[in-house]
């Protein structure tokens, strides 16, 4: 679970500080003023939480192809389709 950290105590205490606390707890919220305004993750959280949202862009794309959600007629349909709404 992430902890809070304010963005004076990250002026303060430097990056290392930011460092320590991610590591110790898995991410990092940063307050500005008292409210929540960033999230500090490692790299390699923050790519499985893309390969996550990827794989479900996937599924759901081959469930549409599947319910024939899709079109095909080209282009210029698509531009007229998304214009004329």
């Amino acid at each position: 679970m992430a902890m809070t950290i304010t963005a004076n105590d990250l002026k303060i205490k430097g990056v290392s500080y930011l460092e320590s606390v991610v590591n110790e707890n898995d991410g990092a919220i940063i307050t500005v003023r008292g409210k929540e305004k960033y999230i500090v993750l490692k790299v390699s959280d923050y790519n499985r939480i893309r390969e996550i949202e990827l794989e479900n862009a996937i599924l759901e794309s081959k469930k549409d192809i599947e319910n024939g959600k899709i079109h095909t007629d080209g282009v210029s349909a698509h531009i007229k389709r998304i214009c004329d709404v």
